[in-house]
């Protein structure tokens, strides 16, 4: 089979298409035929070296993927030949608190990926995909959407509540629909003026461009009649997190995924004033997973593909993720 792998050292030019061997299933274990992936920021930060450098190689990578069942092993009662399924990002993590033990079983990481053409995994690590969507559109579920849905349920979101978003890549725009979808009002910032007009037209309730305004928490503040908002998805890391503890308002919620803005000075005063709620969101488990798959399919929800790139093109789907040009989710198509 054909696999995109992390082979000779850390770099993107070290990402190869390559030939790898056909998994076949274990006991407990199912072959996906996969049909499509997505990529991350976190298989970027992987391919150099700057999430894992401890990485063994050489390592197929990607986190997301969608397929159908071609093959069970023995034992398997969950899945048939012809199920579509996505696989979980963490495979171990089923249900209940997040664990050590959990965290050491991602995708692409602790284990090979999904940037190939099959994949042997435990039949307790897959969901069914909603019958709407396309393969390509379930592939840009396992991590983003989760992150997002995960984030969006624990705050909680809803009616009568307003959340702030950064940016429009894959975690921000599903944060989007995901939170109009649960009621909620939905303010959103981007560099971008075309990609804000992008946002408005999917339901976004206000936007600014932090370029032309940097000081975008008072502005946040200024949206919500001066007390802030009721949840922050935090996808900066340190660079964003001081303005959005001052977006948010007292007794609020921040939900921390990402580090896109790099590093910089945090002053925890704010979350002790403002009794602000910090949360750290490692995508999910399989249940959150399912919960999302039920809103996505009563809803009738799409998610936003920026680029389809075919499994040959990797490296450069990887480039393109790499520009920060993209809108919603990049693809793999296998």
């Amino acid at each position: 089979m054909k696999a995109a792998v992390l082979q000779n050292g850390f770099g993107l030019e070290n990402v190869a298409v390559v030939d790898r061997p056909e998994p076949a299933p274990e006991a407990g274990q199912v072959l996906v035929r996969l049909r499509a992936a997505s990529l991350n920021y976190r298989d970027l930060l992987i391919a150099k070296g700057l999430y894992n450098p401890k990485l063994a190689m050489p390592r197929i990578l990607g986190s997301d993927g969608a397929g159908a069942v071609v093959a069970v092993g023995p034992n398997v009662t969950r899945w048939k030949v012809g199920d579509r399924v996505a696989g979980c990002f963490m495979p171990l993590w089923h249900d209940g608190p997040i664990t050590d033990a959990v965290t050491k079983s991602t995708l692409g990481s602790e284990r090979d990926g999904t940037f190939a053409e099959y994949l042997a995994i435990e039949e307790t690590a897959l969901v069914r995909i909603p019958d709407h969507l396309s393969f390509e559109e379930a592939a840009t579920l396992p991590c983003a959407a989760v992150t997002a849905w995960h984030a969006l349920t624990e705050a909680p979101t809803g009616p009568g509540t307003t959340v702030l978003l950064q940016g429009t890549g894959g975690v921000s725009i599903f944060a989007l629909q995901f939170a109009k979808a649960l009621g909620a009002q939905v303010l959103i910032t981007s560099s971008s003026d075309q990609k804000l007009a992008r946002a408005l037209q999917l339901g976004a309730d206000a936007g600014t461009n932090y370029k032309t305004n940097p000081d975008w928490d008072k502005w946040a503040r200024q949206q919500t009649s001066g007390n802030g908002v009721d949840v922050v998805v935090e996808v900066g890391g340190a660079g964003t997190l001081e303005r959005s503890l001052k977006a948010v308002r007292t007794g609020g919620h921040v939900a921390l995924i990402g580090i896109l803005a790099g590093a910089g000075n945090f002053n925890p005063m704010l979350v002790l004033m403002k009794a602000v709620r910090l949360q750290g969101v490692f995508v999910g488990s399989r249940v959150m997973f399912e919960a999302m798959n039920r809103k996505i399919a009563e809803k009738q929800l799409r998610p936003v593909i920026d680029r389809a790139f075919p499994l040959a093109e990797a490296p450069a789907a990887f480039r393109h993720l790499e520009s920060g040009s993209h809108f919603g989710k990049v693809v793999l198509t296998m």
